[in-house]
């Protein structure tokens, strides 16, 4: 896996929305969170473009991209928010051009998409962190989800303990692999298409909002079908925010978890602050790291060089 290069003070970062349109006034909020970081902001030429639900059209979003790959000045790549529309655009991104230059590329959520492809096809190592529009501008962005962007600026060795927040194991165990995954629905979506998540000896992390318990016990299923989860070397549960059921009766989340993921062979925890929550505890995927139930902690290698 390829690993980006470090930031600097004084770098310039590219900020783009590759899938739904910003809210530009807590965009424009967020910016001096990164001027503070030492930092210049170069906006995308499309970023304020609205076409239904999506930051511009297809052909738009994709250029805002490349734009920004190719653009020597821009030394990492910060989408504004996620929403809906990466996974539109993913079979006409130029791999090559990534593989050439290689930098940052931080988001989550609908990123999940990217991640998955550039990670696959161009070897890539990428962030899933906190997002400009949707997360550095909301009040409640916390001393975490800031501290998570230092890891950009140099390499670091990341370590989650129950020092952020109570770990439950659901199976027993210790597993080092390739760190892949995100948001499950975009994962699932995956499924069938030139860029199917690889989950064979890697460790897997699944995160989600807004999904009821039964339309995570179905996604789960289908990733249980596909052989993805027996497959993976570990299962790591990040935050699933706001998974309420709207109608009675219900089963839990825990029920499903243990449904699905407590009789792996593999070890298996959960409670991570990792997606839609804060603390939002970034991470970077591609690079190896250990999940110990013993030791209630995930180790992540850094992401950059």
């Amino acid at each position: 896996m390829l690993q980006p290069q470090s930031l600097q003070k004084g770098d310039t970062v590219g900020v783009i929305a590759p899938a739904s349109p910003p809210d530009m006034k807590r965009l424009y909020q967020a910016i001096p969170f990164l001027e503070n970081l030492g930092l210049r902001v170069k906006l995308g030429k499309h970023i304020e473009n609205v076409h239904g639900y999506l930051a511009g059209t297809d052909a738009e979003r994709l250029a805002d991209f490349h734009d920004m790959i190719q653009d020597d000045t821009v030394k990492a790549i910060i989408f504004a928010r996620g929403g809906y529309g990466t996974g539109r655009i993913a079979s006409n991104i130029d791999f090559d051009l990534i593989k050439k230059n290689p930098k940052i590329i931080w988001g989550y959520s609908d990123i999940t998409y990217l991640h998955t492809a550039i990670c696959q096809k161009a070897g890539l190592v990428t962030f899933h962190g906190p997002m400009v529009a949707s997360d550095v501008a909301d009040p409640d962005f916390d001393d975490i989800s800031s501290a998570s962007f230092q890891q950009l600026f140099e390499p670091t060795t990341l370590t989650y303990s129950e020092d952020i927040s109570p770990l439950e194991t659901l199976v027993e165990g210790k597993a080092t692999g390739e760190l892949v995954g995100g948001n499950l629905a975009l994962l699932v979506s995956t499924l069938g298409t030139d860029f199917e998540i690889h989950t064979k000896g890697k460790l897997l992390l699944l995160e989600d909002i807004h999904e009821q318990p039964y339309r995570i016990d179905s996604m789960l299923n289908q990733l249980k079908l596909a052989g993805k989860l027996e497959q993976a070397a570990g299962i790591i549960i990040g935050d699933f925010a706001d998974a309420k059921p709207k109608h009675e009766p219900s089963l839990s989340l825990e029920e499903i978890f243990t449904h699905y993921l407590g009789g792996l062979s593999c070890p298996v925890m959960a409670g991570f602050k990792i997606g839609h929550c804060f603390p939002h505890f970034a991470v970077p995927f591609g690079v190896e790291a250990t999940l110990s139930t013993e030791k209630k902690s995930l180790v992540i290698n850094p992401g950059v060089q």
